[in-house]
């Protein structure tokens, strides 16, 4: 039941921090690191409001793992969690080297 409730939790976590960056007209920019260090003149190159959309978005497929994990827990319990955690983080990585590569 642990890995159920668990799994529930950062699926929501995932899913209203999503809708939040989405949702937040440009505002949660502030919340990127790296972004919110550049000067003020670099940040007005780039188009605040498309970039929280599309971080939010990102974030939304990041609750799908724990959505799924749900699902494994229920007759495998431990085994959808572990996996959800797996796969999140390999899209965590991703998304950290396409960040890298867009910054270069």
């Amino acid at each position: 039941m642990f890995y159920i409730f668990f799994d529930l939790l950062m699926s929501v976590i995932m899913l209203l921090s999503g809708i939040w960056f989405y949702r937040s007209d440009g505002k949660a920019a502030k919340f990127l690191s790296g972004y919110n260090m550049k000067p003020e003149d670099e940040r007005k190159k780039h188009d605040e409001k498309s970039m929280c959309q599309a971080y939010g978005k990102r974030i939304l497929l990041m609750a799908l793992p724990f959505a799924v994990g749900i699902i494994i827990d229920i007759q495998y319990p431990g085994t959808g969690c572990l996996l959800a955690w797996v796969i999140w983080f390999v899209m965590f990585i991703l998304l950290l080297m396409e960040r890298h590569k867009r910054e270069r």
